[in-house]
């Protein structure tokens, strides 16, 4: 049948080396369990050996079990315990060639690697000198195996076209290309025969290691079958492995597993002769889970000819030549693979349809117990036939070894026997999910069309004696200092109403950051205008009647220059990115988009299903819900006005009703250097970007004038609000409190530092509790909204979490918040705090971006940088008293507004 064939393939047989043995003295072979025939003893060194007596054949069966596969392998190791297979037949000092001593002992010996198991077995006609020998043979190759540079050189080309002859097999390598697929993380993702790449590489000094690490007695499992003298083989067996101590190295861990699937994934194959495949592969328990048992049944519920459902769909149906199913006890989570083989002249398409819809249709068509009993009885006659068979049953054994426990080969024949019909349904119904599903399609192709084959590049040669651009030169050494930067500011004003603050300094690349920002209307003529202003932002630079949207891109790309608009509400802002020379000339380009921008609908449209997008999104995460719940509770303002909150709902509506003839009616009405600032720090030659902002904006008023829409404290309700988001694996945790502070306030600078201390940066209280100790967010932090016109800033805590954490994360916010205000911070903690704000703040004046903005912000406050110079003075004189006083006297826990929002288990308070 093509699964055993498929299973054949996959385990590909191998060779290997062995080294030179200390004498030790022989330890004793301790009987440690028996299970129906089949005896466990183990060695002081941690060998186990499994003796299953059976004289009804003349024949004798070893196999040697090491507990590492490709699932063992890391980074640039792939292939490596494949190579071992085939270097422990090279020889130890004592057998130079063990292919040709088994040849000529008439043995017929083979190895196999797989995923989780290495294992080598012979079997031969019952004859105790070859059985001693091989025994003996098997202690040497453990341990004193050459695995030598001349061996690997040697053997290379034997794997190479071992390698060469899997690629011909389109069912192969669809194999290895849908497990590629099917596993993000783990190492069932990766071929057992390796990367060519870390293959023909691979350091002999590595392969050395990996094999001293794995082949130890500790990690291997013996197994000795069919006609032996039982007293004997425990002699010669504690005689000849006793010897090997016990390694004191300790095996790694392996914890990788995949998370589950959360939605289909695909792979189609593309090569030269063969006839079409489809696989449909899922993700299924390990050998050792209660459910894995009900995934045998399944696979040939399913894929059984000629009773499966494949067979009797496809086969039977003419759509398909043959089809197969495959499952393999793994010691992880694994997978069953079912699919069909199609004749020439069959239709692929319909094929794949069809197999879907098979595999996939025990929901609507669920498993019949006529079907569970005839793959029970067909499951438990297999699995009688290789039990008592003496040549097969320890090479069985293998597979569950390297699955957990030789116990295994019992414990699954006693599920599949106990198998009920519900089992059965409820593992399908579980695990033949679309989103569960890789499909693998082979599809031959008579001239594949691929990219060139990949190749390393030397990267030293390449850059040898490289010297780059001589003109490059280093930039000023700033001072970034208020005082510094009020000194080097130049301001001036247009008759349009336009300021500009400029701070001329030279920088790397002669580059240049600016900020433009238009300020709009006023409370009563901003009414009722929904997204009108954002989408009229969002339209500048998607054309003009001169310049299309790829002619504007075109043209900033030329003047090396980075532009984005952004706006809403009222406020319009243009960011600047560019150089020196070409300053000027972005500047007119950025007038040309603020006053000439046509606003086709075509481009409207585009940028609403853009916004749509955006919001489906955004109404699907945890912490954009719950912030924007946060906003609307007690929120006072009605609807239209610029400070009322929207639902999703309502801001969906509002892009909805945008329309081409009310965005160009706004921009008429609105825009206007009227009220605009312009900042830029960097290099610039000022007298030509003063020439550029008059030619570009020294005569554009707008219609409407601006004033500020005020924005007072609300008093707001104490609330604890919990939004409910399915599916979603992260939490947000949002606390917010109001408070009747601005940033011109006397408190400004100390409770600035207290909420430093209590949730910014690595020092902070929050931060050292909650995902220093605890481990328990990734983020976690407070902040303040400082409002810079009236004493309403908005102070928050935000925390993301795994959603069964929230009470952890609440429960430690909570404490260390009381502790911060019933024992107040150390002075070691204020002194550390005031050096890192400090530090922070003249670092941020250091960007010529923050300069910039800074610089527009200062114009529209009226203010200069004394006033950064005066806050900086405050932090660092600041008391302890003060620091302590101010958190007291701001933060009030009664007050708080709490929302939570994730996949919680509960919607309790």
């Amino acid at each position: 049948m093509l699964h055993r064939l498929l299973f054949l393939l996959l385990i590909m047989p191998a060779t290997a080396i062995p080294l030179a043995a200390e004498a030790q003295t022989k330890p004793a072979l301790e009987r440690v369990q028996s299970v129906e025939g089949i005896t466990e003893y183990r060695l002081g060194n941690g060998l186990v050996v499994l003796l299953a007596p059976d004289g009804s054949k003349p024949t004798t069966t070893v196999n040697l079990t090491y507990r590492v596969g490709s699932r063992h392998e890391n980074y640039g190791e792939t292939g490596m315990a494949h190579l071992l297979e085939h270097l422990i037949f090279k020889g130890t000092p004592t057998t130079k060639n063990a292919l040709a001593e088994f040849s000529r002992r008439g043995l017929r010996a083979n190895g196999s690697t797989w995923f989780d198991r290495t294992n080598y077995f012979a079997s031969f006609s019952a004859n105790e000198d070859n059985l001693r020998w091989f025994l003996s043979w098997h202690a040497d190759a453990m341990v004193n195996s050459f695995i030598a540079r001349g061996d690997l050189d040697s053997e290379m080309t034997v794997v190479r076209n071992e390698m060469e002859m899997g690629e011909n097999d389109p069912s192969r390598v669809l194999f290895e290309k849908t497990l590629a697929a099917m596993y993000q993380w783990h190492n069932y993702g990766k071929s057992t025969i390796g990367a060519r790449s870390d293959v023909e590489n691979v350091d002999i000094a590595s392969l050395q290691a990996f094999y001293r690490k794995y082949y130890q007695p500790d990690n291997a499992t013996l197994i000795v079958t069919g006609r032996f003298d039982e007293a004997k083989v425990r002699q010669w067996v504690a005689e000849y492995f006793g010897k090997i101590p016990r390694p004191k190295r300790v095996l790694p861990t392996l914890y990788t597993l995949d998370a589950v699937q959360d939605g289909e994934r695909g792979v189609t194959l593309r090569r030269v002769g063969g006839v079409p495949l489809v696989f449909a592969a899922y993700h299924v328990p390990q050998a050792a889970h209660p459910d894995y048992a009900a995934i045998e049944a399944l696979s040939l519920i399913l894929g059984d000819e000629p009773s499966g459902r494949l067979y009797k769909q496809l086969v039977q149906k003419e759509l398909a030549a043959s089809v197969f199913s495959f499952s393999s006890e793994l010691h992880d989570p694994g997978f069953m693979l079912l699919g069909a083989q199609l004749a020439p002249g069959q239709d692929p398409e319909r094929a794949r349809a069809e197999t879907l819809a098979v595999v996939e249709s025990t929901g609507k068509e669920p498993v019949t117990e006529a079907e569970l009993q005839r793959a029970k009885l067909k499951w438990l006659k297999d699995w009688d036939l290789q039990y008592t068979n003496p040549e097969t049953v320890g090479v069985k054994l293998s597979e569950v070894i390297g699955a957990g426990d030789w116990r295994l080969f019992f414990l699954l024949r006693d599920r599949v026997r106990d198998l009920k019909l519900a089992d059965v349904q409820r593992v399908a119904t579980e695990r033949l999910l679309q989103s569960n599903r890789t499909l693998g399609v082979f599809i031959p192709t008579e001239q594949p069309n691929r990219a060139p084959a990949p190749v390393n590049v030397d990267v030293a040669a390449m850059l040898k004696g490289y010297k780059g651009d001589p003109t490059v030169t280093a930039a000023e050494a700033f001072d970034a200092s208020p005082a510094n930067i009020e000194k080097r500011t130049e301001r001036f004003a247009l008759a349009s109403g336009l300021e500009a603050a400029l701070v001329p300094k030279g920088t790397r690349g002669k580059v240049v950051q600016a900020q433009l920002v238009l300020r709009l209307g006023d409370q009563q003529s901003m009414q009722n205008l929904g997204e009108v202003p954002s989408f009229t932002a969002g339209l500048l630079d998607r054309g003009t009647a001169k310049l299309d949207r790829q002619s504007i891109q075109d043209r900033f790309d030329a003047l090396k220059a980075q532009v984005s608009f952004s706006g809403g509400g009222q406020a319009v802002a243009a960011s600047i990115t560019t150089t020196r020379d070409n300053l000027p000339q972005v500047i007119a380009l950025v007038g040309e988009l603020l006053r000439e921008s046509t606003f086709a609908p075509v481009a409207l449209e585009e940028l609403r299903r853009q916004a749509l997008a955006h919001i489906a999104e955004q109404r699907q995460e945890p912490g954009a819900l719950i912030d924007n719940a946060l906003d609307r509770h007690g929120n006072p303002y009605p609807r239209g006005d610029l400070r009322y909150a929207r639902s999703f709902d309502e801001i969906v509506a509002d892009t909805k009703a945008v329309t081409a003839e009310q965005v160009r009616d706004f921009h008429a009405r609105y825009y206007g250097a009227s009220a605009a600032q312009f900042g830029a720090s960097g290099d610039m030659d000022v007298a030509a970007v003063r020439k550029a902002l008059e030619a570009a904006f020294g005569d554009w008023r707008a219609k409407q004038p601006h004033a500020r829409v005020p924005t007072p404290l609300v008093a707001v309700q104490p609330e604890r609000l919990i939004v409910q988001t399915p599916d979603k694996q992260n939490a947000t945790m949002l606390v917010r409190q109001p408070l009747p502070v601005s940033d011109e306030s006397a408190d400004y600078a100390a409770f600035m530092l207290a909420n430093r201390l209590l949730g910014q940066g690595g020092n902070s209280r929050l931060w050292a509790r909650i995902r220093e100790t605890q481990g328990l967010s990734y983020d976690v932090r407070s902040d303040v909204a400082w409002n810079s016109h009236e004493p309403n800033s908005i102070w928050q805590t935000s925390a993301i979490f795994a959603p069964g954490s929230r009470q952890k994360v609440e429960t430690a916010f909570r404490e260390e918040l009381q502790r911060a205000l019933a024992e107040g911070y150390t002075q070691r903690e204020l002194d550390e705090a005031k050096k890192g704000l400090l530090a922070a703040r003249q670092l941020s004046r250091s960007q010529d971006r923050n300069l910039a903005n800074a610089l527009a912000s200062n114009l529209y406050l009226d203010r200069t940088f004394l006033v950064s110079k005066k806050v900086d003075e405050e932090i660092a004189a600041l008391t302890l008293a003060q620091v302590n006083a101010a958190l007291r006297k701001y933060l009030e826990p009664a007050r708080f507004v709490w929302g939570f929002g994730g996949d919680f288990k509960d919607t309790k308070g």
